[in-house]
């Protein structure tokens, strides 16, 4: 654990704040590593009382967390969940990085999460860019053995909704994985009757929200992960003109 100690310190600087919920959960999941780790922490005067600048190990804990709610929430944890969580973070922060995060993972899935509290703390600290991001994330967690439960969308949705991420995003992003007759519209928060004006008008405005670059404080490797969703955004664009005949 001792090479998790010497990353961890630089990376988070608000999720291992003494006394908060993240902080707690994560302390009881690696035990004594993480007090050297929170002492590396709090040496680099980086606890003041304000909103900090979220950094990937921040995002990636973070993650962790949400990702173990709704893995629980159809009362299983599937192979299907656990390989999903461990691809992503091998590709988004590699392999030494990855075997750190899942033994947190296994900690964590001992626990019992308050969604609220967790939920709190990410909110005041994370940017909604990122936010969003994660949002993204869990919903690869529910598709991740093709069979979506009802349960696992009502997490992600009161997940959502504590995150501070509104209906419609909500919804946008659902439909990037959940395809329907109007998912396009959807991704682009339109309605089926709206003008090719406002079909352009709204395609804009989803690519500056979700562009990569929003989330370019978090690091390189949850930028990539961003461009998934980007590219989500541009898809739903050329569906809807190819169907409408846009030029």
């Amino acid at each position: 654990m001792a090479k998790f100690a010497k990353w961890i310190g630089g990376g988070l600087a608000w999720a291992l704040t003494g006394g908060s919920p993240i902080g707690a959960m994560i302390g009881f999941a690696i035990g004594s590593a993480i007090d050297n780790a929170r002492g590396n922490v709090s040496g680099g005067g980086g606890q003041s009382g304000g909103r900090h600048q979220t950094q990937s190990g921040d995002f990636g804990v973070s993650l962790l967390i949400l990702a173990a709610s709704v893995m629980k929430a159809d009362g299983k944890v599937l192979k299907s969940e656990l390989t999903y969580v461990k691809n992503f973070f091998n590709k988004q922060f590699g392999a030494e990085k990855t075997t750190e995060f899942m033994r947190i993972l296994k900690g964590v899935l001992e626990q019992d999460v308050n969604l609220k509290e967790v939920c709190q703390q990410i909110r005041f600290n994370m940017q909604h860019p990122m936010r969003l991001q994660m949002l993204h994330f869990l919903f690869g967690i529910a598709k991740a053995d093709n069979n979506v439960d009802a349960a696992e969308v009502h997490v992600i949705q009161q997940i959502a909704s504590y995150l501070g991420i509104s209906r419609n995003d909500f919804e946008s992003i659902k439909a990037m994985f959940y395809k329907s007759a109007d998912s396009a519209y959807k991704i682009l928060e339109i309605k089926e009757n709206c003008t090719d004006t406002e079909v352009k008008k709204a395609y804009r405005k989803m690519a500056i929200k979700y562009h990569p670059d929003k989330v370019s404080s978090a690091g390189v490797e949850v930028q990539k992960a961003a461009k998934e969703k980007f590219l989500k955004v541009q898809e739903a664009y050329e569906t809807i003109k190819s169907k409408r005949g846009m030029s």
